[in-house]
């Protein structure tokens, strides 16, 4: 088990697992994982292709419930609860715990509509109001000044790296706690990249953050705590700058260090 006492005193730990394994179908993914992840912090997944990082990662927002076959045993909360309870309400978590995927996925419909989608569904049908979500939620993810002018046009249009900003917009619309992100920048050039990383340092300040990274730099850039798994297994979970300068185990140095992975 990660001791806690690798928090401050007064953290508040917005997700908790507790001997969490994971199933597909007969094959095990992931291995007694207990982690507490804190609120307003960027939390980093490290390890190498295969680990369980993104599998673990999907759980906090039972992305995984859609592949049949898939069972999970162990206690994950969220703010207290227990979001596999029987009876928990996955469209609420889901509006909660927003997801950026590793590949943008804007909708073939105008920028506007993009952001405002979420809230449309969740029952918003002013105009006005609608308005003023985009635009936040535009502002928010560092986009509005090179889209305000052009909110009706196709998001399809947009560069790479818009796009991962809309489909981050799209995600704060409907007023997450939590931000789910598998890869986000991976498939962007550097500029992008570095315009994803300053836009997850912004938003640290008022959402939970937790993000998998096959780029150990990037991780020690944007993260405030960092989690290396292995074989799906968590193997070192500490602040950043420990596990990137002091790591208590030898797998993790190994891992950090290029002798494998």
């Amino acid at each position: 088990m990660v001791e806690t006492s690798i928090f401050p005193a007064d953290t508040d730990h917005v997700i908790t697992t507790r001997q969490v394994n994971f199933f597909y179908g007969e094959t095990q993914a992931l291995f007694d994982i207990t982690m507490d992840i804190p609120g307003r912090r960027v939390t980093a997944f490290i390890g190498p292709s295969g680990c369980g990082k993104s599998t673990f990662l999907r759980i906090f927002n039972r992305m995984n419930d859609t592949i049949t076959g898939t069972r999970l045993e162990g206690e994950v909360r969220i703010n207290g609860e227990n979001i596999y309870e029987n009876g928990s309400n996955v469209v609420r978590l889901r509006r909660k715990v927003g997801m950026v995927f590793q590949k943008s996925n804007p909708f073939p419909k105008s920028i506007f509509d993009n952001v405002a989608y979420g809230p449309r569904i969740h029952g918003t049908k002013d105009r006005q109001e609608l308005a003023e979500i985009v635009e936040k939620s535009l502002i928010r993810s560092a986009l509005w000044d090179e889209v305000k002018d052009r909110l009706d046009t196709n998001a399809i249009g947009l560069s790479g790296g818009q796009q991962q900003r809309l489909c981050i917009a799209r995600a704060l619309a409907v007023g997450p706690d939590i931000l789910l992100m598998d890869e986000p920048a991976s498939a962007l050039d550097p500029k992008s990249t570095i315009r994803i990383e300053d836009l997850i340092g912004e938003l640290r300040n008022d959402y939970t953050i937790v993000i998998v990274t096959h780029n150990m730099q990037q991780a020690a850039r944007i993260s405030d705590y960092t989690a290396f798994f292995y074989e799906g297994s968590l193997v070192e979970f500490n602040a950043t700058k420990k596990i990137f300068t002091k790591p208590r185990e030898k797998q993790t140095e190994d891992y950090i260090t290029g002798r494998f992975g």
